[in-house]
């Protein structure tokens, strides 16, 4: 027994085979072009169909980051106690895609209709409605996604490639922003949000069917743990048992709020205070992207051939001098900033991708095989939770302070703020992925240490 699950081991050490990769790709592109479509465009659906209610649309981004990290820390301890990432991540995907197609139906007209109510009660009704909904979309995603579907790349992955492989899941989420950003605004256009939402289930839904004929588990993959292990990752024994991965950790929360404090207004500055067309800022950030993805997957082949520690500092440094481009990027030349713009986006995205890529690695590296699971949560409250709480907080209260007025008080795109992102985001992100250099000297150290232990043992 114990040479079989030898020889599995090994032969996961050396093989990535095309059926992984397919998976690889197909449920990371569909599951991030939906995260993407979630936050762009279901926030843009409420404003524009239901209501132009901010505080509403904050509540909905608040809650699905709540709901996200508890379902989480549920569904990956649930997907250890199974031994079963494979059901989750099929069955979660055909919910999802069906909950993502229903999203479309919740009208104001149509609640009206069915409640025989006054609009205002129905416009009440709706907005509740439709933040349930997010919710329960959000649950499904979750379970599927970033619990079981991110399980599972790391019992399938081993230290030998897995720089590579993490270096095209950073790249996943930036193709998906750009495929939703270049292409679904103009299917709103044609087919409308009820349509862009039911083709999107469709396709989800799709990819959850496949899953039942493609995915499978692995074959180190084995039962363990009960739901008292839904506070394993918090435990003071296991955190320090496991310095490296919370080092790793609390380097991405720093990376995500730096992120963060600029990213969610990075096209409404480039519409507003640099005064791009849609044409040429989708130009500058698609070039910016794919640029950027091309030169990380060689930097994701170099990760598996040093430490990928040491790389940080790297990594950190090309974000940071990417985003001080972008501050500096503003003169009066519209030609000029596109051109300024557009490199020093280059950078950054560059930067961007390479500590996503490297600290995704770090992590998977250093989560041990038994316990993926129940660690899946932990990773959401760095990546996710505290990143979408602190770092919007931090860019718009600099963007309030500043208080640059619209350009264009008629604009379409003025939405129900009078001032616009300000330049000094991109300088306040660079500073907040300088702290990375407080924390990867702590992580080289520490995966020393261990490495010694390891030899002495």
């Amino acid at each position: 027994m114990q040479t079989e699950r030898k020889y599995k081991e090994y032969a996961m050490e050396r093989y990535f085979g095309k059926r992984s990769w397919l998976i690889l790709i197909l449920f990371g592109l569909v599951g991030q072009i939906s995260w993407s479509v979630e936050n762009m465009y279901f926030n843009l659906f409420v404003f524009e169909t239901v209501s132009p209610n901010l505080d509403a649309v904050t509540l909905m981004v608040q809650l699905s980051g709540i709901v996200a990290t508890l379902t989480t820390l549920i569904a990956g301890t649930l997907s250890d106690q199974l031994g079963n990432r494979r059901t989750l991540i099929s069955v979660g995907y055909l919910i999802w895609g069906i909950s993502v197609g229903l999203f479309g139906f919740l009208e104001v007209d149509t609640v009206q209709r069915m409640l025989g109510s006054d609009l205002s009660r129905a416009v009440s009704v709706t907005l509740v409605a439709v933040i349930v909904g997010d919710c329960v979309m959000t649950l499904f995603g979750s379970t599927a996604n970033d619990a079981a579907f991110n399980a599972w790349v790391t019992d399938n992955t081993h230290a030998s490639f897995r720089g590579r492989v993490e270096g095209v899941l950073a790249i996943l989420p930036l193709l998906a922003m750009l495929i939703v950003a270049g292409g679904f605004g103009i299917l709103v256009e044609l087919i409308g949000y009820k349509g862009l939402f039911l083709l999107l289930g469709a396709v989800i839904t799709g990819c959850g069917i496949l899953g039942l004929f493609l995915v499978r588990d692995s074959t180190t993959l084995e039962k363990k743990g009960n739901f008292g292990d839904i506070l394993y990752g918090f435990r003071p024994r296991v955190i320090k048992s496991l310095p490296p991965l919370y080092l790793a950790l609390c380097i991405i929360g720093v990376y995500g709020i730096a992120c963060k404090i600029f990213m969610p207004y990075l096209i409404i500055y480039m519409k507003t205070y640099l005064g791009f067309s849609t044409v040429e800022y989708s130009v500058v950030f698609g070039l910016a992207i794919v640029l950027g993805a091309v030169i990380n997957l060689f930097l994701g082949a170099l990760s598996d051939k040093t430490s990928k520690s040491r790389l940080l500092y790297f990594a950190a440094a090309i974000l940071a001098t990417g985003l001080l481009g972008m501050f500096f990027a503003k003169t009066e030349s519209k030609m000029t900033n596109l051109i300024l713009f557009g490199v020093a986006g280059f950078v950054m995205i560059t930067g961007y991708i390479f500590v996503s890529a490297l600290c995704g690695a770090i992590v998977r590296d250093h989560t041990p095989v038994g316990d993926v699971g129940k660690l899946q949560g932990v990773r959401m409250i760095f990546s996710v939770l505290i990143p979408m709480i602190v770092g919007p907080m931090i860019g718009n209260a600099i963007n309030r302070t500043a208080a640059i007025p619209l350009p264009d008080l008629d604009s379409a795109d003025a939405m129900t703020t009078l001032y616009i992102p300000a330049p000094e985001i991109f300088l306040a992100g660079a500073i907040a992925a300088l702290f990375m250099f407080a924390l990867i000297p702590l992580l080289s150290h520490v995966e020393r240490l261990q490495t010694r232990k390891g030899d002495n043992q």
